[in-house]
């Protein structure tokens, strides 16, 4: 036999509401593979909340992916940004990382976005981190050059250098379909 089969992740599912209070820790647990990057202090002093997710709950803009042993492996939650579809989170716990848990989520959450009418999709994310841009890039999002930034991308960027940001690291992505 060549290679190990690799399982396939569980199909993504809008969360129940008793299983928001998880997503925060596997965020801080995510971001704990920063440590050491010059955006950890950002990452670590500015996590997701309670009403946050309950509002993405509630717009039908989260999902959660299911870990073998029945906890939550992961979520992204998603929103609206100038009309496209925005990937405002997407964290994977790193106990059930590179087993195509994050594959998944982003893909199950585009696919809402096209049956929703959305043309395209936008992120923000980190050059420098492979499991960041460049998974994003293996996934169709191209970089967006800040001349083609929307108004809606303008002002994220702007936030997210206000909170501190290392921004020379920063780019902005999107698919188009």
């Amino acid at each position: 036999m060549a290679g190990s089969a690799r399982s396939r992740s569980p199909e993504p599912r809008l969360p129940r509401a008793d299983e928001l209070g998880v997503l925060p820790a596997i965020e801080r647990r995510a971001g704990e593979l920063l440590k050491g990057h010059e955006a950890y202090p950002v990452f670590a002093g500015h996590g997701l909340d309670l009403p946050t997710l309950q509002d993405g709950l509630q717009r039908g803009q989260l999902w959660v992916v299911d870990a073998a042993d029945g906890g939550i492996a992961g979520y992204l939650l998603a929103g609206e940004l100038s009309g496209d579809f925005h990937v405002l989170q997407m964290d994977v716990d790193p106990a059930h990382a590179r087993r195509g848990h994050g594959r998944a989520l982003l893909r199950h959450a585009l696919a809402q976005a096209r049956a929703h009418g959305h043309a395209a999709a936008v992120l923000t994310t980190l050059s420098d981190v492979p499991w960041n841009a460049a998974f994003y890039a293996s996934e169709g999002f191209e970089v967006v050059p800040e001349a083609q930034w929307s108004a809606g991308l303008r002002t994220v960027m702007a936030e997210e250098a206000a909170l501190g940001f290392p921004m020379h690291l920063r780019v902005a992505m999107r698919q188009v379909w």
